[in-house]
């Protein structure tokens, strides 16, 4: 708007009607505009103005702005002379012609274009340029990081975009864009309050005004936040970067700030001439990357964060362990012998993929601080949801609400943080209630390249770092071979968690020295880049030269610093040749002191009986059925499920869901968190959860029943999540790393959901322990069963899990006295099904009470949640009892055992569908069913026992999956292999197939028939 009547026909509302004409506003108005629309407050009444030169009175731009707005409300709420002048304004009145002197103004208004306008040219002239100066400070606020230099190649723009916006002031020429020209240039304007340019002055020159706002918006540093919704925030981070002279350093931070960039580099130096043809993914091209994190730490630690959890990729964690975290650099080096022997704990993982805990004293703050490295794959992004979770997991045991003692830092690669949806995922739990970690500051080691991928291929955002523009986080981009405009960016973002809590981005813009890995040619793809990056100077030689130059530091002490570094790479190279084994225990990023000893002896491998007493059955089922909060109503539909519980728990009866509520209702009684999460886990996908009441009358009052079991219980969290499995799976997996005394549970909404998640099951969960020692307690409930429903949310692809079990089908381990402890300490995974309330109660409770921690995965029931059979008495659940891993034929078939043709093995709902098939037929007597409840680790031992039960039985194996999926490629062999291959082990089930179901409700009924009978059909057995 770089002339008032512009202005005024861009503010001017798109509706004809104007609120009320009475005198004086008193109600805030939202006025509609073609750009969006703006909600005014009551503004005071205006006098009229000085009847000559109004604006050399005192009279900013901002009053009349003000002003204007108040019109738009009530036009009699100014003087009568503003109100001529902005209806002539609007009108299109020619320049020179909208002013009328209040002293004209003794008869009716006129016409706005009539002839008696009198016209004032100096003075709306005097209005149009300070508004146009305005428009043009606003314009580098908004649009000044498109030219600012952020490439230190000098041959790429950041942004991928090389034209020049047309309102940022880059020539004289360019001024007539705001109705302004060179003489212009000396004239003095005053401020508006939304900038700091000015420092303690209100006024200044214009060409002043333009050379702060380059000096703020247009060098090494780039800053988006203009699309901030908050004015407190925007006008804090314009003081930040527009006052005058804020980006000093003092001699001591400029020394430091040098010392840092010579470990920074010298670290890879060593590496890349002691082991020049292995893969370390370096840091080079990127070197102020380290002190950029110190800097971050420092602030944070000032500002009383103690705890530090940071996720990053593969480029430059060698350097992050060795310089920021502090790990010991013989341990780094080591993992470079290849003569190095693995210790016994696991299968390891590559250097550049592990992760370090470490308490030490911040040298800066004198304070101490806990930094962990979370372990990652080379799935990038992955690891974002996982420190989420573990960072929130720490600020909950430690009573942190608000962020203020543990914090987290996630660092990124410029085409997988523009690539990756899980970077978006991420950002949409940062401001959930039951995920948000208070702030996380993102840093992008901007290579300008994803691989051999030239980022206009990559992405079609300007900025690899747009999607953090959804969560209205500031970005900061800055020229990574600028170390001081590093560290000052690295401190605002630091500053900006610590005051507002929420998240902020560090775009790194820099290169990559090498190629993807130190064995690429990047050349083949990148011929123009890789040319200038060969010219390059290095950016620890251009800081060393500038501060040489400044007398901050001499060439000798400089010297003096590189040498002192390079003597301790070498000494401890030397004991580096002492390892001869790699324990990965001393990599670990999770530890948990104290859980796996007691009385400083290792847990005995046994575990105790999950039953529960009659009493606290009881209890647990009062809380479970009834309203613990006066005065508070909920649905009548409720008010019937609450009355069947309380029921149920008369008859010593519960059904699925209060199966559940027992077990984490005992739990929380024994001072274990509970937490459970997930798509609508608060009420439950099918309705019969309600783990959260919802007051009918007053909205936002929720009871959460289960919080009311005992005065000195621990907290139940129940928490819907959202719309996603990838980002809050690995949440959920990050908040169980943190304590192993606490039951996670994820649950999905239907269980072939899992699949968007498959990276945290296959990275984290499934192979976690092996990789990295880190032992993981959380809890999968995938809900599963083939009923009708079509090819989705019917099976949630027992077979992949199971085929990802480390057990051997081929070997029959051991029986011993702790057989069934000892499978569950040797297996990756525990994969079950059960077919009970009371068996599901058992096996919650069991992943507490063992001495150990290992991922629970368990098929849930749909059919089942209020199957009329799927209930189990209290008698199942008393103490002693404990989970079965196998249920075996207790009926007719069980007193007659010589007579029986037939072993039916199953798994879940399918036995409710056999043993009513088997009443029907009459079979009772001839036909056994076996319920394998744990799929794995398998239950060798007890169905050897029901083998032997019934001599004189064929073996078949029944399931409602398809053949080619659910369970029977890994049951079959481990069944062979329990009998010594004596017997063939049959099918029944459905043939092989594509889709895991039928969307055809008449042929799913046809296929459950066909197998069936082919279950019970004595006379014929079916091909192996």
């Amino acid at each position: 708007m770089h002339r008032l009547r512009t202005c005024a026909a861009r503010l001017r509302p798109l509706t004809a009607t104007q609120t009320a004409q009475t005198a004086g506003p008193k109600r805030p108005i939202t006025a509609q505009y073609p750009g969006g629309s703006r909600t005014f407050q009551p503004i005071r009444c205006y006098s009229a103005p000085v009847a000559s030169e109004p604006f050399l009175n005192g009279t900013s731009s901002n009053y009349v702005e003000e002003m204007y707005f108040a019109w738009l409300e009530n036009p009699k709420s100014v003087h009568k002379s503003w109100d001529v002048f902005f209806r002539n304004a609007n009108a299109g009145a020619p320049p020179g012609a909208a002013y009328q002197s209040p002293l004209g103004l003794s008869s009716a208004l006129v016409s706005p274009l009539g002839s008696a306008v009198s016209a004032q040219p100096n003075v709306e002239k005097l209005v149009e340029d300070h508004l146009a100066v305005q428009s043009l400070i606003r314009a580098y606020q908004i649009r000044g990081h498109h030219v600012a230099q952020l490439d230190p190649l000098g041959i790429m723009d950041a942004d991928l975009d090389s034209c020049v916006p047309t309102d940022i002031i880059t020539s004289s020429d360019k001024l007539g864009f705001y109705g302004l020209d060179e003489s212009d240039l000396d004239k003095v304007f005053r401020l508006p309050t939304t900038t700091f340019i000015g420092g303690s002055e209100s006024a200044l020159p214009l060409k002043e005004i333009i050379r702060r706002l380059e000096m703020a918006y247009c060098q090494h540093i780039g800053v988006e936040f203009m699309f901030i919704n908050d004015l407190e925030q925007c006008q804090w981070i314009r003081q930040k970067f527009e006052t005058p002279g804020v980006m000093q350093f003092t001699l001591e931070e400029k020394r430091t700030l040098l010392a840092r960039m010579v470990r920074s580099t010298r670290f890879e130096e060593f590496l890349q001439k002691k082991w020049s043809a292995e893969k370390r993914f370096g840091l080079e091209g990127c070197e102020s990357l380290i002190p950029a994190l110190k800097t971050i730490i420092d602030k944070s630690s000032e500002n009383g964060v103690e705890n530090v959890i940071m996720g990053m990729p593969h480029r430059g964690r060698l350097n992050v362990l060795a310089n920021v975290i502090r790990k010991e650099l013989e341990q780094i080096f080591c993992q470079f012998d290849s003569k190095l022997e693995a210790a016994d704990e696991g299968s390891g993982d590559v250097k550049y993929h592990l992760g370090m805990y470490h308490r030490r004293i911040n040298r800066v703050t004198d304070r101490n601080i806990t930094l962990s490295l979370v372990a990652n794959p080379s799935h990038l992004e992955a690891v974002d949801p996982v420190v989420q979770g573990k960072t929130k997991a720490e600020q909950f045991y430690c009573g942190d609400n608000d962020g203020k003692r543990v914090m987290s830092i996630l660092l990124h690669g410029d085409a997988a943080f523009a690539g990756q949806g899980i970077v978006y995922e991420t950002f949409h739990l940062s401001d959930l209630p039951s995920y948000s970690t208070h702030g996380t500051v993102h840093v992008v080691v901007n290579n300008q390249i994803g691989f051999t991928t030239d980022p206009r291929m990559a992405r079609s955002s300007p900025y690899p770092t747009d999607v953090a523009r959804v969560v209205n986080a500031p970005i900061f981009h800055v020229n990574a071979d600028d170390p001081e405009a590093v560290m000052y960016v690295c401190n605002v973002a630091a500053e900006w968690r610590a005051t507002f809590h929420k998240d902020v981005v560090v775009d790194l813009v820099c290169y990559r020295r090498m190629g993807h890995n130190e064995m690429d040619e990047p050349m083949f793809t990148q011929p123009l880049m890789y040319k200038q990056i060969k010219k390059q100077k290095p950016v620890l030689q251009k800081y060393a030269e500038k501060l040489i130059s400044e007398g901050a530091v001499t060439r000798q002490e400089y010297e003096e610093e590189i040498a002192k570094y390079d003597k301790i790479c070498e000494e401890a190279y030397a004991r580096s040749k002492d390892e001869k084994i790699l324990h990965i225990k001393h990599w670990l990023d999770s530890p948990w002191p104290g859980f796996f000893t007691l009385d400083g002896q290792p847990k005995s491998m046994s575990c105790p009986s999950t039953g529960l007493t009659e009493e606290n059955l009881n209890h647990i089922g009062g809380v479970a059925s009834s309203v613990p909060v006066e005065d508070f109503t909920i649905h009548g539909g409720l008010s019937r499920i609450l009355k069947g519980r309380g029921e149920m728990i008369r008859n010593r009866t519960v059904d699925w869901a209060l199966g559940e509520y027992m077990a984490f209702g005992s739990l929380l009684k024994e001072g274990i968190h509970v937490r459970l999460s997930g798509q609508d886990v608060e009420r439950g996908t099918f309705s019969h959860r309600h783990h959260v009441l919802h007051d009918q009358n007053v909205d936002k009052r929720t009871c959460i029943p289960m919080n009311h079991m005992s005065p000195d219980q621990a907290p139940y969290t129940v928490c819907n999540s959202s719309l996603s499995e990838y980002g809050v799976l690995g949440f959920e997996l990050g908040f169980a790393m943190a304590s192993p005394n606490a039951l996670i549970l994820w649950e999905a909404q239907f269980g072939d959901f899992h699949n968007t998640a498959q990276c945290i099951i296959d990275q984290f969960i499934c192979p976690g322990q092996a990789k990295w020692v880190r032992q993981n307690g959380i809890v999968l409930l995938l809900p599963h069963g083939l009923e009708g429903m079509g090819p989705e949310h019917s099976s949630a692809r027992p077979e992949r899990f199971l085929q990802m079990c480390n057990d051997d089908p081929d070997v029959h381990p051991p029986i011993t006295e702790d057989f069934a402890v000892q499978q569950l300490y040797d297996c990756n995974w525990i994969v079950v099904n059960c077919s009970s309330p009371g068996n599901y109660f058992h096996v919650l409770r069991r992943q507490i009470l063992l001495p150990f921690r290992k991922p629970l995965i368990v098929f849930t029931p749909k059919s089942l949640l209020r199957h009329p059979e799927a209930r189990s008495s209290f008698d199942e659940m008393l103490p002693g009892t404990h989970f079965q891993r196998l249920i075996p034929e207790g009926g007719a078939a069980a007193q007659n055992p010589q007579s029986v043709k037939r072993v039916l093995f199953c798994t879940g709902k399918v036995f409710y569908e056999l043993n009513k098939e088997r009443k029907l037929r009459g079979l009772e007597d001839q036909v056994a069913i076996a319920r394998v409840e744990q799929l794995s680790p398998f239950p060798f031992d007890q169905v050897k026992a029901e083998v032997e039960r019934f001599p004189n039985a064929d073996l078949v194996w029944c399931q409602e999956e398809h053949k080619n999926q659910g369970y029977y490629d890994y049951v079959k062999p481990r069944i062979r292999t329990t009998i010594q291959r004596t017997k063939p082990v049959w099918y029944a089930g459905r043939g092989p197939a594509a889709a895991p179901a039928t969307g055809n409700k008449n042929t799913h009924l046809m296929e459950l028939r066909r197998f069936l009978d082919s279950a019970f059909d004595l006379d014929t057995l079916r091909m192996e």
